[in-house]
């Protein structure tokens, strides 16, 4: 076993910010008015040492990836490194051009779908942002191209959860992806407040599980959210086990999955806008191979360190025993300062 425990290897590149919706939940901050984005080469050789690291899978998100214009080298380079290839779109750009460009290509396609068109709509900040992404679906299902939905749980929305699956079933997606709001990015000025409670958290894993008992092999249901008995049973899965003492015959991508390269080329661990001081610095400034080199010397350590009190932390006794673990990695991460760990005296300046 890994000492990730994670045999999904995944690379995530996030080309630039912008975007031809402006979102109320966008993690990024994305927009028609952000011109953020890395530069072709950069990105042609990040996938190519992200392959030597023993990365297996690239996604592309944003922003809104079809708006980048060299995206068919980039997956063209990724296919090349034979990595498996993921792309994140609010569908509403799935005209026949882009869908011929990723057709055989993209091994899943993955669209943003926020609930119930009204709530879709509010959400996207646009009138006709469901109408436009659900006249696209005809042409996905034609294109072969494997699909699903990914839902942005909230507070207005949590009840829509049953709609929005038997939507996704009825498209013909093989993926519901259910992912609870954070307030970071845009929705930290947009939604404050609408992030899910505790009670709302446990609701949603419960209905996932009553959807996969429904479904079946139909719609593979997923959530992003984890048990307390799974994460005890599992450490090494949440990177809180105890470092094997050969950890130097592993590959980076053992050590931490997902990688994040954001448009301005800082390279994170985990989560967009993962706590700067642990970065592994930044790609305009030194390549993917010797930033992560430098960090798995250097500052590995305390990020397994911080996995380990958000691990002791969430596996304690809890009325609820239903988690977010990405978010509370990342409140802790950003609360790292005070344990005196991570200074950061090398991660903006080197960043991502």
């Amino acid at each position: 076993m890994t000492p990730t425990g994670n045999f999904n290897r995944i690379i995530q590149i996030h080309p630039s910010r912008r975007c031809n919706l402006h979102c109320l939940h966008c993690y990024s901050s994305s927009s028609p008015q952000e011109r953020d984005q890395l530069s072709i080469a950069l990105l042609l050789q990040a996938i190519t040492e992200a392959s030597e690291q023993g990365y297996t899978t690239v996604s592309f998100s944003g922003g809104e990836p079809l708006v980048y214009k060299p995206l068919p080298e980039l997956i063209r380079q990724a296919q090349q490194c034979q990595m498996r290839i993921i792309l994140t779109s609010n569908g509403i750009l799935l005209d026949e051009r882009h869908l011929e460009q990723l057709s055989g290509k993209v091994d899943l396609l993955a669209i943003s779908l926020d609930g119930m068109p009204a709530s879709h709509n509010r959400i996207r900040a646009s009138e006709r942002a469901f109408e436009k992404m659900a006249a696209r679906l005809a042409g996905v299902r034609e294109s072969g191209i494997p699909f699903g939905f990914i839902f942005t749980l909230t507070k207005q929305n949590f009840r829509e959860l049953d709609w929005v699956a038997n939507f996704a079933l009825e498209q013909g997606a093989k993926l519901f992806q259910i992912h609870p709001l954070v307030e970071v990015g845009q929705a930290s000025q947009s939604l404050i407040g609408a992030k899910p409670s505790t009670n709302i958290l446990s609701h949603a894993y419960l209905k996932a599980i009553r959807l996969r008992e429904a479904f079946g092999d139909k719609l593979f249901i997923q959530i992003d959210l984890v048990h307390q008995e799974l994460l005890r049973l599992n450490p090494d899965s949440f990177f809180a086990d105890e470092l094997p003492l050969n950890e130097a015959e592993y590959c980076f991508a053992d050590l931490v999955s997902p990688l994040i390269i954001e448009a301005d080329g800082t390279v994170v661990p985990m989560q967009h806008g993962f706590a700067r001081n642990y970065a592994l610095g930044n790609l305009n400034e030194a390549s993917l191979g010797k930033l992560a080199i430098h960090w798995r010397q250097e500052h590995y350590p305390a990020f397994r360190e911080l996995c380990r009190r958000v691990y002791e932390e969430l596996t304690a006794p809890a009325e609820l025993p239903i988690t977010d673990w990405y978010q509370t990695l990342m409140q802790f991460a950003n609360m790292s300062g005070e344990w005196g760990v991570g200074s950061g005296e090398w991660g903006v300046g080197s960043r991502e």
